[in-house]
């Protein structure tokens, strides 16, 4: 028994310890989608837009009500209003039993029957449709803008992809650099370790004394500590990667440490830019409030029917009591201060305003890009001017180190060496990292996944 329980424990527990091993970037992007819960809560907004716009386009049917009512009351004006609906009112029910010719005073008479029915049920059931037959265009309009605010939904969660997009690939190709930086700084340790050792024998010897072997182990604390917070930036951009993906990520399929170049012209950054779609959307949502600002001005007709049965028992002799009200109803405002006007106005200026602000958006971003582009350029001919004073560091690293054997120089000249190499290695990584992300930026700003 206790085993059983033990085995539907482990078996409830393992999704929650499961994560990704060598996951491709590729791969990464697909879980992306699937699982970040910012797209998630986006994808929920778009659903209820959706909502929305089948809510406004169902005015335009009109609407339709059944509804049954039970009523019980002595009231003199409800119990004759009662047997009127019901097809039952009689002569008596006017108090004519009390009518009496010869009496001179007649009029003053208070018919009993009248003043005082005796209590009535009422059951009523009625089915009524009201339909708007014009509206100037307004139940058109309101229609076509819920419409509109589900693709502006749909730009808002595509938005929020290429900044996600743009996250992952950059988690991924800042963990390559760091693995790379990694990877350089055990070279450099091992370096340091040989370094270490040519020490401890020119001092068996004599020819270097007790402050170089200080020295050397104190670049190599400084090293090992370098490597120690390189990992913990690299564990750091694994949280970050597994909070992206909503599954935690062991491990990456290292990619190319240099990103690609998009393709770019100003033709395609227009038609993909999201923000720029946005505008062009919302030109198009302020012409439809121009349009439902014009139909205040218009009037408005709409249709009404009821059919309907009333009895003092319920469903008693439907047919035979029921009964029908048709009519249709125009109602058109003549004055009401200068508001409709004032709201005209405002909704024209409204208009060009987000003409403005397309504009704005189309030069502003295509001249982001262009700026970014320029940037990414000047980092490739730093990183190419990195790479070759690399090589030449460590060309003069190794040069000095051989010197020090030699005894030419000492071992503070070998390390300072050393911290230029690691200096320029440094520089070279920053800017690699530097144009990546730039690049992911384009990439997120023409709608590249």
């Amino acid at each position: 028994m206790y085993i059983r329980k033990y085995f539907m424990l482990l078996f409830l527990t393992v999704p929650l310890l499961s994560s990704v091993s060598n996951l491709r970037l590729k791969t990464a992007l697909d879980m992306l989608e699937k699982n970040n819960l910012e797209l998630k809560i986006s994808k929920f907004n778009e659903q209820m837009r959706a909502y929305e716009a089948v809510a406004a386009e169902g005015h335009q049917y009109g609407k339709l009500d059944l509804s049954v009512s039970g009523m019980r009351s002595n009231d003199a004006g409800n119990v004759f209003g009662f047997k009127l609906q019901s097809r039952e009112a009689t002569f008596g029910d006017f108090g004519f039993s009390d009518f009496n010719p010869a009496n001179p005073n007649i009029l003053s008479v208070q018919p009993n029957d009248l003043n005082y029915p005796q209590t009535r049920n009422h059951f009523q059931t009625k089915i009524s449709y009201m339909l708007p037959l014009y509206t100037g265009g307004k139940l058109t309009e309101y229609a076509r803008i819920t419409k509109a605010m589900q693709r502006m939904s749909q730009y808002d969660t595509q938005k929020i992809l290429n900044e996600k997009i743009f996250q992952t690939k950059k988690a991924f190709y800042d963990i390559s650099l760091i693995e790379n930086y990694i990877h350089n700084l055990s070279k450099i340790m091992k370096n340091i370790n040989r370094l270490a050792s040519v020490v401890s024998s020119m001092k068996k010897e004599g020819y270097a004394q007790e402050i170089d072997t200080l020295e050397v182990q104190a670049r190599k604390a400084e090293t090992q500590s370098m490597y120690n917070q390189a990992k913990l930036n690299r564990d750091l951009a694994y949280q970050f990667l597994s909070f992206l993906l909503d599954e935690e990520v062991k491990s990456i399929h290292k990619v190319n440490d240099m990103a690609p170049m998009p393709h770019i012209n100003v033709q395609s950054v227009e038609e993909n830019n999201i923000d720029i779609q946005k505008a062009l959307l919302g030109v198009e949502i302020t012409e439809m409030s121009m349009k439902v600002a014009e139909a205040n001005y218009l009037p408005t007709v709409g249709a009404f029917g009821e059919y309907g049965s009333a009895d003092n028992t319920l469903w008693n002799d439907f047919t035979g009591k029921d009964s029908y009200t048709i009519g249709v109803q125009l109602k058109w405002n003549v004055f009401n201060g200068g508001i409709d006007a004032a709201n005209l106005e405002k909704e024209k200026v409204n208009h060009l305003k987000v003409q403005s602000q397309v504009a704005l958006a189309k030069s502003g971003i295509a001249l982001k890009v262009k700026k970014l582009e320029t940037e990414v350029l000047s980092k490739n001919n730093d990183i190419k001017s990195y790479k070759k004073q690399l090589r030449f560091a460590r060309k003069v690293y190794e040069n000095y180190k051989a010197r020090y054997k030699e005894g030419i120089v000492s071992i503070s000249d070998v390390l300072i060496k050393q911290s230029k190499e690691l200096e320029v290695l440094l520089k070279l990584l920053t800017v690699k990292n530097e144009r990546n992300t730039k690049i992911f930026e384009i990439n997120s700003m023409i709608n590249e996944g």
